[in-house]
């Protein structure tokens, strides 16, 4: 890369709780999630350009990634470029090691770490609360991978308040060759719940997340948390899927605490009784022909590497 690039790297996350209300009328679904910010990575690189070009390899499958203006990251630049009335323009280019699709907002890490990239290339100096604002506009996920740590969503789960994690969450991730869609896994829950088939099939209109959540990543305790883990979203995103189903519960019989789906799929997170019983976990996870990757959490947001 040139000596002028801009290299900033964004996490994956893991929603470690995620309560989802009924849709509304403008089609968006309330949430009360708690974030994690893990140590799986995606890595974006802004290079000065006359124009606004993208390219993606890495570690993952990508080749389902967009290159247009569907890729979230072009969009950001974009944005960005717009609102502070750059005439510039760039060449991202993105090396993803979360998964495409997975539900630990991968294409939310990008955007958030073009925002950061884009800003420092251009010295537009937005600062922090300028460049929340922009992520807002570009999903739900982005202001939690600029921000990262651990945090509760509310709203859309763009609202964040941060929630202060102690220690360390050792976690394992099992990944699936074939990805979910977003929108899908949430129209499924909507079908399911019309017809008695989730498990919250008539969501409250005032969502919270626990108290007991809360504590447990106060005291960081895995143990604790463990049971009070929970996702809307699992009952649809595994529905057809039962090599989901499957997995989820290997990784409990191999040892885990306890196993949930992040986000709205398929990528599954086991949560470990620290860094042994975790590589312990992927040892014999990959024994049974998985693809599984240990990684821990919190840490940070989208931050520029020198």
């Amino acid at each position: 890369m040139r000596a002028d690039a801009v290299h900033v790297r964004a996490p994956g996350k893991i929603n470690v709780y995620l309560g989802v209300g009924a849709r509304s009328d403008d089609g968006y679904h309330p949430l009360a999630t708690v974030f994690q910010a893990v140590s799986l990575y995606e890595d974006v690189y802004a290079v000065p350009s006359d124009g606004f070009s993208l390219e993606v390899a890495g570690a993952v499958d990508v080749s389902g990634v967009p290159l247009d203006d569907r890729n979230l990251a072009m969009r950001a630049a974009k944005l960005l470029a717009q609102t502070a009335g750059v005439t510039a323009g760039v060449h991202l280019r993105i090396r993803k090691g979360v998964p495409v699709a997975g539900g630990m907002g991968g294409g939310s890490a990008d955007a958030a770490a073009a925002l950061v990239a884009c800003d420092a290339l251009w010295g537009t100096d937005l600062g922090p609360r300028g460049l929340h604002d922009l992520a807002a506009r570009l999903g739900a996920d982005v202001p939690f991978a600029l921000h990262g740590g651990t945090a509760v969503g509310t709203g859309r789960g763009d609202v964040l308040t941060p929630a202060l994690a102690r220690g360390r969450f050792d976690w394992v991730l099992v990944l699936s060759g074939q990805g979910l869609s977003t929108p899908d896994v949430y129209g499924r829950l909507d079908r399911m719940r019309m017809h008695g088939d989730a498990l919250a099939d008539d969501p409250t209109e005032l969502l919270e997340v626990p108290a007991a959540v809360l504590q447990a990543l106060l005291a960081g305790d895995a143990r604790d948390l463990a049971p009070v883990m929970m996702n809307d979203l699992e009952v649809a995103a595994v529905s057809g899927r039962p090599d989901l189903e499957l997995a989820l519960a290997d990784g409990v019989r191999m040892g885990a605490l306890t196993g949930i789906v992040s986000g709205s799929g398929p990528t599954i997170a086991f949560l470990a009784d620290g860094p042994e019983a975790a590589r312990a976990l992927q040892d014999e996870l990959k024994a049974t022909g998985r693809e599984a990757l240990h990684v821990h959490g919190p840490v940070p947001g989208a931050r520029i590497i020198d």
